[in-house]
């Protein structure tokens, strides 16, 4: 695992230990932001079960001003931790141990919201459309804003939720890649 684009371009990633958390491989991270970027000018983003914290780390890279990494498991925030330590990038970084609902409530008593949001669940209890309908219903996601979702192949998310439409969605394998934003008016897509 490395950062494969950007200021930090090469520079090698860990995983988390044990086998509870399955990295995003190289291959479909550059593809997710060949989708979605792929670099960006500033903004606030959101890697929501950050895991190692490849995704994100990856969008601090590529641009972003900042990232706001949320993982329920200790390993993982460990992990995060280090990885950004590594590539200089606790600075421009918030790392947090919470349940991801848990997080996202807090996130809306902050008045948050992000230019880019990550959410890579464990496949086996994903819950990709009730996280959806709460970032809708709160207004997480700034104007422009993107939503990617990670998840298994057999995963089929429905192409409105909310005012969110699935843009673009892409397969790799037993891996999807689904990404999100709201429609312009008058857009025709």
């Amino acid at each position: 695992m490395r950062i494969i684009s950007g200021g930090k371009k090469g520079l090698p990633l860990k995983a988390v230990p044990g086998r509870d958390t399955r990295p995003t491989t190289d291959k479909v991270k550059e593809s997710i932001f060949n989708m979605v970027g792929p670099y960006f000018e500033g903004g606030l983003g959101l890697d929501l079960f950050a895991g190692s914290g490849g995704l994100g780390i990856e969008a601090l890279s590529r641009g972003f001003d900042r990232i706001i990494f949320v993982d329920r498991d200790m390993k993982a925030i460990q992990t995060v931790k280090e990885n950004l330590r590594t590539a200089g990038l606790e600075e421009r970084s918030e790392v947090y141990r919470n349940e991801a609902d848990r997080a996202l409530k807090a996130i809306v008593k902050r008045g948050l919201s992000f230019d880019g949001i990550f959410l890579d669940p464990p496949y086996k209890k994903q819950k990709l459309e009730s996280t959806l309908q709460f970032i809708a219903q709160n207004k997480l996601l700034a104007k422009n804003g993107f939503i990617m979702c990670e998840h298994g192949e057999e995963v089929h998310l429905p192409e409105q939720i909310g005012p969110f439409f699935c843009k673009r969605s892409e397969t790799y394998g037993i891996i999807s890649v689904s990404i999100y934003k709201e429609a312009d008016h008058g857009e025709e897509d």
